[in-house]
Formats: structure tokens, sequence, C-alpha cells
């Protein structure tokens, strides 16, 4: 395993790179895998062939720098209608949450189903998709 941000050799168990002092997965510069210099915004390493990127990766986990603790009250007592959504930037998803609470009646059970991952740190801020 290599520093992506400086391609020195690094041991499994450690968290930050000893040499550069940047935390480990961090950085573009240098293929994890093979250590060798990649090409900027490259998805493959041209040396090993290793992906570099992922859609995984590239996915926002997050909520948009907004704190945990206040995201999870608006979500459980405000969820049901979205407002959560539009606090973090995700226009679409609260809009059409507003529509299935007074349509459906069931933007509580995605709201709760929010809440949920808000707390397990799973939920992935995306602010183009609507679900």
């Amino acid at each position: 395993m290599f520093c992506k941000n400086c391609g020195e050799t690094l041991n499994e168990n450690q968290a930050v790179c000893v040499k550069c002092g940047v935390k480990v997965g961090d950085g573009d510069s240098y293929c994890a895998n093979c250590g060798k210099n990649v090409i900027k915004n490259a998805t493959v390493c041209l040396n090993c062939g290793c992906a570099l990127k992922s859609e995984k990766n590239e996915a926002k986990k997050g909520l948009n720098g907004q704190n945990k603790t206040t995201m999870a009250l608006v979500c459980f007592f405000l969820g049901g209608i979205g407002i959560h959504n539009f606090m973090m930037g995700e226009k679409k998803k609260g809009i059409i949450k507003i529509v299935f609470s007074l349509l459906f009646g069931i933007g509580s059970i995605l709201g709760l189903i929010d809440f949920i991952k808000i707390l397990t740190d799973n939920y992935v801020y995306n602010p183009d998709a609507a679900f």
C-alpha cells in the first residue's frame, strides 16, 4: 500500500503518512496499489491497471457541512415534509417528500429512513438526485 499523496510505502495499520502527514486514502498524485505517479483525474493507473476512482468513492457522504445532531433532530421532527433536505440543499428531494406526504401520506416513512441513515452515518448527500 502506498500514499496517494506522495507515493511513500505505508503499513496496513497506518492512519497518516509519516512522510507528508496526509490521511491515508487522501490525494490523487500516486497509485495506492503500486506507488507510481498517475495522471491527474485518471480513473485507472497506467502502470498496474488498478482503479483509482470509483462511483462509490465519488459519492459525497455526509450532511453538506451541517451538524449531525441538528440534522437528526430536524429530520426526526420535520423529516416527513423534507425540511432537512432543504437545509442540506437537496431541493428536488425535499419537494418530492412534500408531495408524497400530501398525496400518499408516506413522507414520514421516508423521513424515518433518512433519520436512521443520519444517525448511522450512511446518509449520502447528492443535491442532484431525487432519491
